[in-house]
């Protein structure tokens, strides 16, 4: 199972969500006024507020979750395969969500605004997972070639 070259990188994509998860995705700091986004909450001074925000955060874990799925799957290619892309759709909704939030938060805050950490570590986690895909299906296709010299 760690020898495959997939696992290393589905690791890495649950290890960049897990830092994704605590890093701030979108940040004001200006003088009197900072706000701070997260994938569970945004903060505002010293208010919280965690609706509709936390949706990124669920769709990280639910990410997460479909990864280790995926890595205890091994002797079953074609699950992997599909487990994949789901993961795919789901860390796709997860950027899609993180960029939206941030772009509405830019609009109201159009200065000094710089993007956190936890919204490339989603890039991270998304070409991981592509590679980890790719390289299943090499697999499948090796297995498969093999199968038929026989």
């Amino acid at each position: 199972m760690w020898q495959r070259i997939q696992t290393v990188f589905l690791v890495i994509t649950i290890l960049a969500l897990l830092v994704a998860l605590v890093q701030p995705i979108w940040q004001v700091q200006d003088g009197d006024i900072s706000v701070v986004l997260t994938p569970f909450y945004l903060l505002k001074g010293t208010e919280y507020t965690y609706l509709p925000y936390t949706i990124t955060a669920v769709l990280a874990v639910a990410a997460i979750t479909l990864a280790i799925f995926e890595i205890r799957r091994y002797d079953n290619r074609q699950t992997q395969i599909k487990l994949g892309a789901l993961n795919t759709l789901i860390l796709a909704c997860y950027m899609i969500s993180a960029v939206w939030f941030a772009s509405k938060l830019t609009e109201q805050y159009p200065f000094n605004f710089k993007y956190g950490l936890g919204l490339y570590l989603t890039f991270v986690a998304v070409i991981c997972n592509w590679l980890a895909i790719r390289f299943i299906r090499r697999d499948e296709r090796i297995v498969k070639d093999s199968n038929r010299i026989r």
